[in-house]
C-alpha cells in the first residue's frame, strides 16, 4: 500500500496590523509547498513494515511591530521581516503479530524544523533549527478474554541550532509505560502509569485512570483522572525574541465524569463535566513572550450532539469552561470562556454542500485581565463535486458576512490593537487522485 500526495498553497495575505511602524504597512504573504509519502507492505501475514516521509517548504511574511532598536543611533526603527521555512520528518516501523496474544510495534523517526528570519531592511538575520530523533516501542498483550495489557518504551533526542549560542542546545528524554484494560459485563477499568526521564528537567511519574459503567445499551457513564507532564520545548525555552529559558516543567491532574448516550438510530450525544489543575502552566503573555503560571484551574462543560435530519447531517458542540490564575483570580490570556460550534452536510449523490457556524465569546489578551478581545461569529459554507472517479472540486468560503475580528492584541507606541484577520474568502480546491 502506498500514498503519495503533494499540495500547494500560496496568498498574498493581509495587512495584519493597524497601528504600526509605516514598513508594516503591507500585505504579508505567505507560500507553503508540501510532500507527503506513505509506504507499507505485509512480508507475512503476521509482519508489516512502513515508511513514512513528509516535506513542508516555505515563506512567510511577518510585522514586527516591536521595531529593530539600532544601538549606533539609540533609535527603534521597522523591519520588513520574512521567514524561510523548513519542515521535514522521516520515519519507519515494523507491525509484528508475535502470537496470538501478543503484538509488537517498533518506530523509528528523525524530524527537523529549520527556520531563518531575514529583514529587507538591514543585513539583521538569524536561524533557528530544532531536530528530533525519536524511537518508539509499544506491545499490546492479550491476557484472557477481560483482561489486556500495553506496555512499551519510548525516547527521543532534542537538539537545537541557533544564530545564539545557548548553554544547553541538546536533551534527552526516555520514558517507559504500562496500561492494564479490564472489559466486564458490568463495568470497564483503565490503569496506566508512565515515567519519563528528562535530561534537563529530571524524572518524573504520571498516572492515569478510567472507570466506565454501561447504564444500559445505548447509555455509558465514564469516569477517568489523568496526570500531565510537559517539558518546554526548545521553542518555548530558546525562540528569538519569545522563547523565556528561566521556565519550568508544566504538571496537571484532570478530572472528568461523562456521559454518552445513543438518543435513537439518528442522534448520539456526548456530555462532560473537567475540572483540570495546572502546576507552572506554559502560557504566552500580552507580549506572547512563554511564561509560567504558578497555580492554574480550568473548570469546563462540553456537550456534543450529532443528529440527522432527512439526509442531512448534522454536529452540534458547546464549551462552557471557566480558566483561571489560581494565584490572582484572573481569567487565563486568549481563552474564551464560551464557544459554540454548528455543523450541516448533505450529500447528493455525487455533489456535497454544508455550512458552519462558530461563535466565540469575548476573552482578555493579558493575565491581568486588562486589554478585552471582542467576541465574534463566523459563517462559513462549502460545496464539492466528484467530477470523476479521479477529479474531485471543492469550493468554500470562510466568514462569509464579511466580519471583522480579532484573536490577539499586540502593542505598538504605548497601546494595544488587534491583528487583523482573515476577511471573506474564497478557496477551489482540485485533487486528483489517479488509478495506476
Amino acid at each position: 500500500r502506498y500514498n503519495l500526495s503533494g499540495s500547494l498553497e500560496e496568498t498574498a495575505g493581509i495587512n495584519r496590523t493597524h497601528q504600526s511602524f509605516p514598513s508594516d504597512n503591507d500585505h504579508d504573504a505567505y507560500r507553503n509547498k508540501s510532500l507527503s509519502l506513505n509506504l507499507s507492505h505485509f512480508l507475512r501475514d503476521d509482519l508489516e513494515v512502513g515508511l513514512t516521509a513528509m516535506k513542508n517548504m516555505g515563506k512567510t511574511e511577518l510585522d514586527n511591530s516591536f521595531g529593530r532598536w539600532d544601538p549606533d543611533s539609540m533609535t527603534v526603527s521597522g523591519q520588513q521581516l520574512y521567514s524561510d521555512f523548513d519542515i521535514s520528518s522521516v520515519g519507519s516501523f515494523i507491525d509484528a503479530q508475535l502470537s496470538e496474544r501478543w503484538n509488537s510495534r517498533l518506530e523509528l523517526g528523525h524530524s527537523e524544523n529549520r527556520e531563518k528570519t531575514r529583514d529587507k531592511l538591514s543585513t539583521d538575520n538569524y536561524s533557528f533549527n530544532t531536530y528530533r530523533d525519536s524511537l518508539n516501542w509499544q506491545n499490546n498483550l492479550t491476557l484472557n478474554g477481560q483482561n489486556s495489557l500495553i506496555l512499551g518504551a519510548d525516547a527521543y533526542e532534542d537538539r537545537v541550532r541557533s544564530s545564539t549560542v545557548f548553554d544547553q542546545d541538546s536533551r534527552w528524554n526516555r520514558a517507559v509505560f504500562i496500561q492494564h484494560r479490564f472489559n466486564g459485563d458490568y463495568f470497564s477499568t483503565e490503569l496506566g502509569l508512565r515515567h519519563d526521564d528528562n535530561q534537563q528537567f529530571g524524572s518524573n511519574n504520571t498516572w492515569s485512570a478510567s472507570l466506565t459503567v454501561p447504564l444500559n445499551p445505548d447509555n455509558d457513564v465514564l469516569l477517568s483522572y489523568s496526570e500531565g507532564f510537559r517539558a518546554p520545548t526548545f521553542n518555548d525555552l530558546y525562540y528569538p525574541q519569545y522563547g523565556n529559558p528561566a521556565l519550568k516543567p508544566e504538571h496537571s491532574k484532570s478530572y472528568e465524569v461523562q456521559w454518552r448516550s445513543q438518543l435513537s438510530e439518528s442522534s448520539r450525544l456526548e456530555t462532560s463535566l473537567y475540572r483540570t489543575d495546572i502546576r507552572d502552566a506554559i502560557v504566552a503573555d500580552a507580549d506572547f513572550i512563554q511564561q509560567n503560571i504558578g497555580a492554574a484551574r480550568i473548570i469546563g462543560f462540553e456537550s456534543a450532539l450529532q443528529q440527522e435530519w432527512f439526509g442531512w447531517q448534522s454536529s452540534l458542540g458547546v464549551a462552557i469552561t471557566d480558566p483561571r490564575d489560581r494565584d490572582t483570580g484572573h481569567t487565563l490570556s486568549r481563552r474564551a470562556r464560551r464557544t459554540l460550534n454548528l455543523d450541516l452536510d448533505r450529500q447528493f449523490d455525487r455533489v456535497g454542500v454544508g455550512a458552519s457556524w462558530q461563535a466565540v465569546s469575548s476573552s482578555f489578551n493579558d493575565d491581568g485581565n486588562t486589554q478585552p478581545i471582542a467576541g465574534y461569529g463566523l459563517l462559513g459554507v462549502r460545496g464539492n463535486w466528484q467530477a470523476s472517479a479521479e477529479v474531485r472540486l471543492d469550493l468554500k468560503v470562510d466568514n462569509l458576512l464579511d466580519k471583522s475580528f480579532t484573536r490577539a492584541l499586540y502593542s505598538y507606541d504605548g497601546s494595544y490593537y488587534g491583528y487583523r484577520e482573515e476577511s471573506r474568502s474564497v478557496q477551489l480546491a482540485v485533487t486528483w487522485t489517479p488509478t495506476l
